[in-house]
């Protein structure tokens, strides 16, 4: 095996998380605002027969407490704005921005607020609250991963899945799933 080959390998093994061993949660401990400069939040939806739908939000903004004495008693905040909503395809977009899905004139915020926080490893944690968006609210779970900790920075790795059918933006279904992936990096800064 050449030596370009092991290095390959070696680079390929090495774990994904940018988390220093010696930091963990509770080393986070703090009150931090989210902004979409650095952040991003990413959606996607499958459709049968494979393809399907993804996109990203531009606005958001949100707040992460964490206390370093018992993690459980953190609380996370986030506000979305669903005019925001891009997927590359400006027809999609508009689609997306009416009242089939999102009634971004009427409900111009999509909001989560935890309820619970619990704390899984040094680095992650299941953080449980409601989502409101439409006028309606249904409690949801997503599971976050520190990512990095550095000079009052804080960087999270969130995902979860959310039944789009409770809020109701069901269009589509069963051609769509119903099921939305989320996958997002919230990057939060002391204040």
């Amino acid at each position: 095996m050449s030596v370009r080959m092991l290095a390959l390998l070696a680079a390929l093994s090495l774990p994904v998380s940018t988390a220093s061993a010696d930091v963990s949660l509770g080393d986070a401990a703090g009150r931090y605002s989210i902004g979409a400069g650095g952040s991003s939040i990413r959606f996607s939806i499958a459709k049968l027969g494979g393809g399907g739908l993804s996109g990203a939000f531009g606005r958001f903004s949100g707040t992460i407490r964490i206390d370093g004495a018992d993690v459980g008693r953190s609380s996370v905040e986030i506000t979305i704005f669903p005019d925001s909503v891009g997927t590359g395809q400006g027809r999609i977009d508009a689609f997306l921005r009416s009242d089939a899905v999102f009634d971004s004139a009427n409900a111009p915020q999509i909001v989560f607020r935890s309820t619970s926080v619990k704390r899984t490893g040094d680095t992650t944690a299941v953080i449980a609250g409601r989502l409101t968006a439409r006028g309606k609210s249904s409690p949801e779970v997503f599971t976050a991963r520190l990512d990095s900790l550095k000079r009052g920075t804080v960087a999270f790795h969130v995902t979860g899945k959310v039944l789009r059918s409770r809020y109701g933006m069901d269009v589509g279904t069963p051609i769509y799933s119903n099921v939305v992936d989320f996958d997002m990096t919230l990057i939060g800064r002391r204040g």
